[in-house]
């Protein structure tokens, strides 16, 4: 027999309290507070599955609890269903702003507080097996990865390759390089929308990075004859020139191939991409520059969630992962545009 999900209800009335201890004890395990302040420990002792919370309370009200709530990593994702005798419009839209997913008006109507409450913890049940089944997923697809990107690295030592062979061997590298970037940032991409994801910086070669990225479009670059240009402190960089700086190596990676490869449908034929590296005091500063226009309708949008234009297959989502990226970092990222060229910058503390 499965263990039965738990509902904490929170209410300074008693009678209310008690009408939803019968309505809901047969199906679900109950833990019952008579003010907003019990209400908080509970939930942050107990973790439930769901919380019914009267907005009207002496003391802490239902819209500090989950302001409250809202503020705590351990209690942030528990939904919360306001119970209220309020009608007024603007108190849902203020309850839904904080985070509430539903409204229960008093008196209770016990098949609708049934359906409602059986409904939201179904999806809270999908949504957890949908995210236990992405991080198995994740996690079994970075082994064989590792072996794709690996075995190349390892027969490029080899002597006496010809040219062809090496250039196939660094294509499956890339591409692996590209599957484990987008395997490590689905997971990420959350977490940095959460404002838990954990930061770990390491000594990098960025410059290195922009070359792994130019190796993988240089292809359609050439067919277009657009030219790919990096730049080391105001001077085009060396085959092997190195631009050391502190970063996560993938989310680096995942950064540039995203504004990169949207430049590069920017640009027109004939154009050129133009990337710099610059060391700043005490900041790295990377531009991503290329000739051609941003639409004035997404120009103030442009690192929003979504935001796309000119593009029929667009998801709107590379820009915005290059933000989530560039703070991630602690930095941040600008756009720019006049005189028929786009810059992209983003700044690195360092």
């Amino acid at each position: 027999m499965s263990e039965k999900m738990t509902v904490l209800a929170v209410d300074d009335t008693p009678e209310n309290l008690h009408v939803l201890m019968e309505l809901l004890k047969d199906d679900y395990a109950i833990l019952a507070a008579k003010d907003g302040e019990k209400g908080l420990k509970l939930a942050q002792t107990k973790n439930p599955d769901i919380i019914l919370l009267d907005v009207m309370m002496p003391g802490m009200d239902g819209y500090e609890v989950i302001e409250k709530l809202k503020s705590d990593e351990c209690t942030r994702d528990i939904p919360v269903i306001f119970v209220t005798a309020l009608s007024e419009a603007d108190d849902e839209s203020k309850g839904l702003a904080m985070g509430a997913i539903d409204y229960i008006t008093k008196p209770f109507n016990p098949a609708i507080v049934k359906a409602r409450l059986k409904n939201h913890l179904a999806l809270r049940e999908a949504a957890r097996l949908r995210d236990d089944v992405e991080r198995i997923m994740m996690h079994d697809l970075k082994s064989p990865l590792t072996a794709v990107i690996g075995l190349p690295q390892l027969l490029l030592m080899e002597e006496g390759l010809d040219e062809m062979h090496r250039r196939m061997l660094r294509n499956i590298e890339d591409a692996g390089y590209t599957l484990l970037s987008m395997v490590n940032m689905s997971t990420s991409i959350f977490k940095m929308e959460r404002g838990t994801y954990e930061f770990s910086p390491e000594s990098m070669d960025l410059a290195a990075v922009v070359r792994k990225v130019f190796f993988g479009i240089e292809d359609t670059a050439s067919m277009r004859n657009i030219n790919l240009v990096l730049e080391i402190d105001g001077i085009e960089a060396g085959p092997d020139q190195q631009f050391i700086i502190m970063g996560e190596n993938l989310l680096c990676y995942s950064m540039l191939a995203n504004l990169i490869s949207n430049a590069l449908d920017a640009c027109p034929a004939g154009g050129r991409i133009l990337v710099r590296l610059n060391r700043l005091d005490d900041s790295v500063k990377i531009d991503v520059c290329n000739q051609g226009e941003v639409p004035e309708k997404v120009r103030g949008c442009f690192f929003s969630k979504y935001a796309t234009a000119g593009k029929s297959k667009g998801t709107g989502l590379g820009t915005y992962s290059a933000r989530l990226i560039a703070q991630a970092h602690g930095g941040d990222i600008t756009l720019a545009c006049g005189n028929g060229e786009v810059e992209v910058s983003v700044t690195i503390p360092q």
